[in-house]
This record gives structure tokens, sequence and C-alpha cells, in this order.
């Protein structure tokens, strides 16, 4: 079939294709005109209908907000529109499923502002310079009346508050093994404080650190493998801590310990004297310091002391845990200035040994 016309009364046909053609495309393109109209203004009114309470701008003032460990967006919008940061929970809601690292607010305390753009508050619960926190660092070795100390000092809470928190124990977490003693489960590390910090949970704090890294090195397989149950395992990691100075020396002095309990020969660890007088400023100790009869003194009693001494480190937990292969029974500092420790199989060889260290303690006079 060819095009379609009609025929006039001369006979010829006049073909009428083209005009019908505009005529089409000129009814879609209107249709298509209003359709976009309608589609625009549909839009409008959905955002009008849909459209949430929010304020412009970054607030004034200071408010202090709290955002508790496993708080999803929903919980901490509901906190700041109770708060008046944000002017509706679901302006913050919006805000926060708009952008992915919302999943990564961290649970703590921050200073943000009152009648804030939900975007804003956002973005300052997101900046780590809004977030109040101090921090506090334990150092290896650090016995529990020391570790108090630096805690009172950095936090301002009350020595009082932490002898409280020590007295009972069941409300710091500690191990089984422990025996209700704090002593040697107070892990030395940094840890965070903010407004919310109590003497209970900094301790509590420290307590999970310890099972934790304990765990993670094997403490209780170890234990299960030889005749040394955990608490004396960290134990001689404390008499490591307090004895060792160079981590290659760890392992090896923690295997002078295990042979020398094997053969139920006394430690005489003088740190372990200085535990018992409360001492802890000098690298050796007097003939009548090491004469007390204190449990915790290796010089009188064979064996490990009742308990630990301080508190270990990840190292020397490792080196308890996982001792130097070795037949030494004895170790000495040479040197307390650079660490220099020597090991000896023999008394004759140790001897040779505790002579340098006399030797250097005869120019350091002042520190002997």
């Amino acid at each position: 079939m060819s095009e379609l016309g009609f025929q006039t009364s001369s006979g010829r046909v006049r073909h009428r294709r083209g005009r019908g053609c505009i005529a089409v495309l000129l009814a879609l393109a209107v249709i298509g005109g209003l359709g976009a109209v309608a589609v625009v203004k549909g839009r409008a009114l959905l955002s009008d209908v849909f459209s949430v309470p929010d304020y412009t701008g970054s607030g004034e003032g200071e408010v202090v907000v709290q955002i508790e460990q496993g708080e999803s967006s929903t919980d901490i919008a509901d906190t700041l529109e109770r708060k008046d940061v944000v002017k509706s929970a679901e302006a913050f809601t919006r805000a926060a499923r708009n952008d992915s690292r919302a999943l990564s607010i961290q649970p703590g305390y921050y200073r943000l502002r009152e009648q804030m753009a939900a975007k804003n508050a956002l973005g300052l619960l997101l900046d780590p310079d809004a977030r109040i926190m101090e921090r506090v660092t334990v150092p290896e070795g650090r016995r529990v009346s020391q570790i108090v100390s630096i805690l009172s000092d950095k936090t301002k809470i009350p020595k009082s508050e932490f002898d409280k928190a020590l007295k009972d124990p069941s409300s710091l977490g500690l191990p089984k093994y422990a025996k209700g003693k704090a002593e040697g489960m107070l892990f030395p590390a940094t840890y965070d404080i903010d407004p919310g910090t109590t003497a209970v949970s900094l301790l509590g704090d420290m307590t999970k650190r310890h099972t934790q890294v304990s765990a993670q090195l094997g403490l209780t397989d170890s234990t299960a493998r030889s005749d040394f149950d955990p608490l004396q395992v960290v134990t001689v990691a404390s008499l490591v801590e307090a004895e060792a100075r160079r981590p290659a020396d760890f392992p090896k002095v923690a295997r002078v310990i295990y042979n020398r309990v094997a053969k139920n020969q006394r430690l005489q660890l003088d740190s372990t004297v200085h535990y018992a007088i409360n001492r802890y400023d000098t690298p050796s100790t007097t003939p009548a310091e090491r004469a007390n009869r204190s449990p915790y003194n290796t010089y009188v009693h064979p064996g490990l002391p009742p308990g630990p001494i301080n508190s270990p480190g990840e190292r020397a937990l490792r080196a308890a845990i996982h001792p130097a292969e070795g037949s030494w029974m004895y170790f000495v500092t040479v040197n307390p200035d650079t660490g220099e420790t020597k090991f000896a199989t023999t008394l004759a060889e140790h001897e040779r040994y505790v002579r340098q260290f006399q030797s250097w303690c005869r120019t350091h006079s002042d520190r002997c």
C-alpha cells in the first residue's frame, strides 16, 4: 500500500501525510509538556508534604551530649531533639541516612550547640575535636598503689574512690584466678577518660583489658600444659617486668625463674624485697631489707611469691607464657643504665657477673 489520500473531483489525489504527522507531534509535545509540569509540581508538593522541621546554621551556646555504646542513629536523633540540638529527630535521621560516615560515630561525650542544622550536628559528632576526652597512660610494671596515684592525678577522681572500688573486687570484673586481688590485673595501657568515667569503670576497663590480652596470648592454654596456674604465670610475668630491661632478655629471665622454682631454689630477687618494704627507688637492697619476713621476700622463702608484684604488660606476659629454652640458673643486670644483663648456669660464673654490678655501684654509690 502506498500513501494515504483522497481523490478530488478532477481525479487528482491530494496527500495529507505531512500535515497529519505534524499534528500528532504537536499533540505529543503538548502532552509531554503538561506531564513535565505535573512531575515538577508533584515533586514540589511531595517535598512540602514530607519536609521535616530543621534549624539552619551552626547553632549557639553549648550542650554536652552522651552517645552510649550500641546506640542507633534513631536513638542519637531522639537525644539530640530532646536537648534541642536539632529541631526534629527526623531531620537528623535523614542527614545520617545520607552520610555513610554516620555509622562510625563513637560512644562518648560530645560538646555540641543548641539549635543546629541537622547536617551540622552530624558533622560535629564526626569531628574528634568535639569529643570531650582526656587520656591517661599507665606504664608497665606499676603496682596498684602507684596506678591509683597516676589515675587520681589525671582524672581528679579522689584516691578514696579508687580505694573503695578495690575493696569491692566483684565490681571490677577480676578474673577468677585473681582471687579477689587487683595486683597484676590492671593492664598497663592508655585509656580514654570522659565526664562519665568513675573509679569503678576505669579500673574495670583495665581488668577487662588484662583478661583480653591474656586470652589472646593463650594464658589458660599454657597453664593447662604446665604445673603453673594462671595466677602463678601472671606472677612470673610481674617478676620479669620488674627485673628485665631489654626486650631480648624477657623470655630468658622467665626461664631462669622457672628453672629455679623447679629446683626449689630461692629466687633471691630484689624486686620482691622492694615490694615487701614498699620501695622501688634503688636497684639493690640491704642485708636488713633482705631479712624481711614478708611472704613476698624471695630471699627468705623459696618458690614464687604469693601473687604478682606489679602489673605486667604484654611483653612480660608473653615471656612468662612462652619462656626461652635454656639451662640458666642466674641473671644479674650488670649495668642498670643500659640494662645489660648477664645470664649464667653456674654459681661461679654468676658471682663474676655480680662483681661487675658491684663495680658499677661503686661509681654510682648514690643509686645503690
